[in-house]
């Protein structure tokens, strides 16, 4: 889904093993960020390599941060480069998919 005019913002974050971030957004879904792409590919993300910078992230009013806010990812970069979050250890009805209002829960 892309961002179109809507606003968007980071309202919970998770660093996860192998540098993924476990988003939460304001018009509720949840999303899995893989960083690896963004610290290869532009240097100002290298800091994030060590494992102890990339799990030490803090929100702002609007996105994920590092290293006292020297470190962001646009919001509306995030959203539109992850893939919606799905927790095996819950059955299909509870996913958190694109539109969660589409799905049950029990």
């Amino acid at each position: 889904m892309e961002s179109e005019n809507t606003l968007l913002w980071v309202v919970a974050a998770d660093a996860l093993d192998d540098y993924f971030l476990r988003l939460t957004f304001n018009d509720g879904c949840v999303k899995l960020f893989d960083c690896k792409p963004l610290i290869k590919q532009y240097k100002a993300y290298s800091p994030l390599l060590e494992e102890k910078t990339f799990h030490d992230i803090s929100l702002d009013c609007w996105t994920v941060t590092w290293k006292n806010g020297t470190i962001d990812v646009a919001p509306e970069y995030l959203y539109d480069n992850s893939s919606p979050w799905y927790d095996v250890n819950e059955g299909p009805a509870e996913l958190v998919a694109e539109k969660p209002a589409t799905y049950k829960t029990k």
